[in-house]
Parts: C-alpha cells; sequence; structure tokens
C-alpha cells in the first residue's frame, strides 16, 4: 500500500498474482450485488473475469441436482455461491470464490466438494475456517478483507514501464438506470430490472468486450474479452443455452457410474449436449462414463427445448452495432436488454426489439473494463 495498511488478510495458504487479482475484483463485484439488491451475494471467477455471479434464492429440487447440491443443509450464502457456480461449472473449474457476507459453515461445506483455489470474505465462523483450512491437503487459500475498506479515487497501472492513471469507475448500478426505455414495449417488471442491474454490475468486473445474460437473479452465460459485440452474444448465449439444456430431462437422466467425480459429471454433460456426442458415442468411450448407453438428444429436441427459455434479461458494456446481437439474444430467450446507447445504428437495433415484443433500456454509461 502506497498509504496505510493492507485491507486483506490472508488467514491460510500462498496467494499468488492472480489469485490476488482475482480476489480483489471479485469482492468489488460481490459488494455492489449486495449493494444492488440487498441480498446476499456471491461470485466465481477465474482469469480475472466472473465464470459466475448470483444472489440468493433458494434452490428448486431441479437445480439442486444439476448444481449438485442434493443432500446438503444450504444458507442463503451457500445457495448464492451454488448458483453462482452453477452458471457455468466446467469454467468454475478451479475457481475463486467470492462472497458478500461471512462465510458460514454451509457455504465451507459446499466447498469441500468442489475443486476452488480460494476464497475472499469479509469474515469467517470458527467452524467454516476449520472446515476450509483442511481442503486441498492444508493448502486452500484464504483471505479476510476489511469491509469498511474505501481505495484511492485514482488507481495506477504500470505497462512496458510506464505508469497509467485513471479515476476508479465508482458508478453504483440500481434498477433507477433503467428508465429510459426506447422500445414500444416498456413493460419492466422488478424482477427484469433486478435481472439487469445483476448483469450490469457483473459486466463491470468483466473483462471487455462483454456480455451477461440473467435469469432469476443468476447469470447464467458471460462473454468475455471479445473482440467484436456478436461474438460476446453469442459465446455468453451459448453458455446460457448449455446452462438451460442441463435441465432437461435426458441430461437429468443421465446413467453415471456412481463414482464418478463432479467435474467428470460436468465434462460428460458439457459433450452429452454438444454436436460432438454422436462421434464419442461411436468409439464407446461412454463406457468411461454411464453404466449404459444414453439415447442422443437430438437437434430437435434441443430446438423444441429451447423455445421454453424465457425471460431472460441481458447488459451489454458498450453499445450494440448491429441488430444481429438482438436476433441472436432473442434465440436464447431475452426478453430485457440494457445497453448504452450511442451506436449510429441504434435505431435498428431498437427495430429489431420491436419486432420480437422485447424490452430495451438506453443506459447511457459503458462499463469497460480492462
Amino acid at each position: 500500500m502506497k498509504d496505510g495498511a493492507l485491507p486483506i488478510t490472508v488467514l491460510n495458504g500462498k496467494p499468488g498474482y492472480i489469485n490476488l487479482l482475482d480476489a480483489f475484483n471479485s469482492w468489488q463485484l460481490v459488494c455492489e450485488l449486495k449493494a444492488a439488491t440487498n441480498l446476499p451475494s456471491a461470485a466465481s471467477f477465474k482469469h480475472v473475469s466472473p465464470a459466475g455471479a448470483a444472489v440468493a434464492a433458494p434452490l428448486s429440487d431441479i437445480e439442486k441436482k444439476i448444481y449438485f447440491v442434493e443432500g446438503l443443509k444450504l444458507s442463503p450464502l451457500a445457495c448464492a455461491y451454488a448458483r453462482a457456480r452453477g452458471a457455468d461449472r466446467l469454467c468454475s473449474y478451479g475457481d475463486w470464490a467470492a462472497l458478500s457476507d461471512p462465510c458460514d459453515e454451509e457455504t465451507a461445506e459446499l466447498l469441500t466438494h468442489e475443486v476452488s483455489d480460494g476464497i475472499i470474505a469479509p469474515g469467517y465462523t470458527p467452524k467454516a475456517l476449520e472446515i476450509l483450512r483442511g481442503k486441498k491437503k492444508g493448502a486452500y487459500i484464504i483471505v479476510q478483507i476489511n469491509p469498511d475498506y474505501v481505495p484511492e479515487k485514482i488507481e495506477r497501472k504500470d505497462v512496458f514501464g510506464i505508469t497509467f492513471e485513471q479515476c476508479r469507475n465508482n458508478l453504483m448500478i440500481d434498477p433507477g438506470i433503467f428508465s429510459n426505455i426506447v422500445t414500444l414495449n416498456k413493460q419492466l417488471p422488478e424482477s427484469a430490472k433486478r435481472d439487469l442491474a445483476i448483469a450490469l454490475v457483473t459486466l463491470k468486473y468483466t473483462q471487455s468486450n462483454s456480455v451477461c445474460f440473467v435469469k432469476d437473479g443468476q447469470a447464467i452465460g458471460i462473454g468475455a474479452g471479445q473482440q467484436s459485440r456478436i461474438h460476446c452474444t453469442r459465446l455468453a448465449g451459448s453458455k446460457a443455452d448449455n446452462w438451460w439444456l442441463r435441465h432437461h430431462p435426458k441430461v437429468l437422466s443421465l446413467p453415471f457410474i456412481g463414482s464418478l467425480k463432479h467435474f467428470d459429471c460436468d465434462n460428460a454433460i458439457d459433450v452429452y449436449i454438444s454436436d460432438e456426442y454422436e462421434d464419442v458415442l461411436a468409439d464407446g468411450a461412454w463406457q468411461q462414463t454411464f453404466t449404459e448407453k444414453p439415447s442422443v438428444l437430438t437437434a430437435e429436441e434441443k430446438k423444441c427445448w429451447m423455445m421454453a427459455m424465457s425471460d431472460v434479461a441481458l447488459g451489454s458494456d458498450a453499445f450494440f452495432p448491429f441488430g444481429d446481437n438482438v436476433e441472436r439474444a432473442r434465440k436464447s430467450g431475452v426478453k430485457y436488454i440494457a445497453q448504452p446507447g450511442g451506436s449510429i445504428r441504434d435505431d435498428n437495433a431498437i427495430e429489431v426489439c420491436d419486432r420480437h415484443d422485447m424490452v430495451m433500456a438506453f443506459t447511457g454509461i459503458r462499463l469497460f473494463h480492462h
């Protein structure tokens, strides 16, 4: 620190450079999620971008199954982390966890069942600390942060021996920033405002360019670090599609070998819902994962299932330069969109929304994060 003491205490393990970048970015995200929603919040970070983020909400029986938390006692904070990790379980493998509230025993117990590198939280109950210290043969990284810490207004970064400085992005996102609705459909329910706020807070700490899909208080698809907006939307949309396909009855009934670990199941599900699965069936590799050969989830079955996906919210960290982003988002159930506006083709994006009875708000703010 240039001035004052560090706002963190390392309670266990030896954090490295990327660990601490993930810790500080994820901590800001969950703090702002809680401020925007007044709900316990959690994030799952990998390589300085969120793989998932969510606020607390009870899990359905199906969600408990696809997030591998059946039989576990779940506090609101544990539900928030299960949902954050469940957004993209493949990308959350070996994640950095962030919690808005002190870590309780239930959340610590959940983490023992997952592959994770470390955690940041404003505190830990004695039992939670005991549980986490036993993870990774005692090497699990546990960081406690002072929740009252306020950083300087100016941030600095050295690149190639040159120091850059700029003001921190202190913008606080709340549902009030969605008042400028530019589409014919102006019906924006409170639940959609919450989800759009979650999308924008998540984007604030996602490497640009980025797009985020949110449903029921949970990020379900994050497209980060792409050079074009449409690739962000396609990437985030494909992740949202995979999240929804995990709910399909055929996926829920996959006959996994009993000893299979969670991450092996996640990998198998990812292959099963992809277009590559028939090739895997052909070479007999299924015998290493399943007790019997599962039937293929056909393209027609996927298409029918995706038609039930609805009321998804989408946030973009910068304007849509073309209406193709709206068209792609609609295929993944997007009904509500928040973006800065300001493109010379705004009228095209608005027209596509109007054609599909979607709602779009212009926020007037960009959320580039580098």
